[in-house]
């Protein structure tokens, strides 16, 4: 039996003013009628395979949660510290030989089949004692992911020959040309044990305190509660950072399944569907003229749109946005969402 984990984090800036800090995007109906975190707990539903799934999260979504899913198992961190000491505490709370699947709550996956046969794959190597990620094979040059390199193959995947950073669009286009990178999904399988003796040799302080949060928390109604003094010593880091850059165990496996992280703007309007001109009105009365490449997202008030071209027009509350594609990832940047 696989082990999920499912990570709920973020602050909801790439996708706002849709996605806020009290509603971040895992928790909205981005991609049809159930929300990005339920789609998540649907692709790990079966029985047969998987166990019942641990959730990891903050504090502050759990109302968001309990109104979303029946779960018997949630770890709720008194503040937020980043995925590598998220998936230890998990980690920490199971046998060493569970293999964990570990998915973030907010990414959206078109091909459940091909996910599944990649889970079969990188179980094999997990089994092997190797810390196991997902990639995609990219299929645009594109700068907002991060980006692994093939190394040796494995049978059922490859050696992580290097990870690297969101790259610039021409370097990101050599990669595409090369075909030996692949996106990094950040998603993970690996066995328990073999994630929390990485940690220690890596991390050590981060691994002593996630270890005395465990052993200082307490269960309350299906809810684990680690320690907060304990819990909030610890410097946050991402797993990439904190172990997979750094171990000689990382493998990479290859799934092809219509994956995308949604980002921001641009990316939840490549996963939507257009018409003929490239106009997506997903939410909202609208009526567009002589408009090419243009989204609408509206909450009720009708958005009229005339002779543009590739921009997304987001409608929420008493919030506007308007954003062209390309600019997306500097929607973060706003003053108006952190309320300044």
């Amino acid at each position: 039996m696989i082990q999920p984990v499912i990570l709920c984090g973020g602050y909801g800036t790439r996708l706002w003013p849709l996605s806020r800090p009290n509603r971040p995007k895992a928790f909205l109906k981005l991609l049809g009628e159930r929300t990005l975190f339920q789609k998540a707990l649907d692709r790990v539903a079966d029985p047969a395979h998987f166990a019942q799934p641990i959730v990891v999260a903050g504090r502050d979504h759990a109302n968001l949660i309990a109104e979303q899913a029946v779960l018997h198992s949630l770890i709720l961190e008194p503040e937020a510290r980043d995925t590598a000491p998220a998936i230890a505490l998990a980690a920490a709370r199971l046998s060493p030989e569970s293999v964990m699947l570990v998915c973030p709550s907010d990414h959206y996956i078109a091909d459940r089949e091909a996910f599944l046969r990649g889970v079969a794959s990188a179980e094999t190597l997990a089994a092997e004692g190797l810390l196991v990620c997902f990639g995609v094979n990219p299929d645009r040059a594109e700068t907002g992911y991060g980006y692994i390199e093939l190394g040796d193959s494995l049978g059922h995947g490859n050696r992580i020959a290097r990870f690297v950073e969101k790259p610039d669009a021409n370097t990101a286009r050599s990669y595409v040309a090369r075909g030996d990178f692949v996106w990094n999904a950040g998603i993970f399988v690996l066995r328990a044990g073999d994630y929390l003796s990485e940690l220690e040799k890596q991390r050590p302080e981060m691994a002593r305190w996630v270890r005395l949060a465990v052993d200082g928390g307490h269960e309350d109604r299906g809810t684990f509660h680690p320690a907060v003094q304990e819990f909030c010593a610890i410097e946050g880091e991402s797993v990439d950072y904190a172990v997979m850059e750094n171990t000689q165990r990382a493998a990479v496996v290859s799934a092809d399944m219509g994956w995308t992280d949604v980002g921001n703007w641009d990316a939840l309007r490549t996963a939507r569907t257009a018409d003929g001109k490239r106009n997506v009105v997903s939410a909202g009365n609208a009526e567009l003229i002589d408009c090419r490449g243009v989204m609408i997202e509206s909450d009720g008030p009708r958005v009229s749109a005339v002779g543009l071209r590739d921009v997304t027009i987001v409608v929420d509350g008493d919030e506007v946005l308007v954003v062209a594609h390309g600019s997306a990832s500097n929607v973060a940047k706003l003053r108006g969402i952190k309320g300044e």
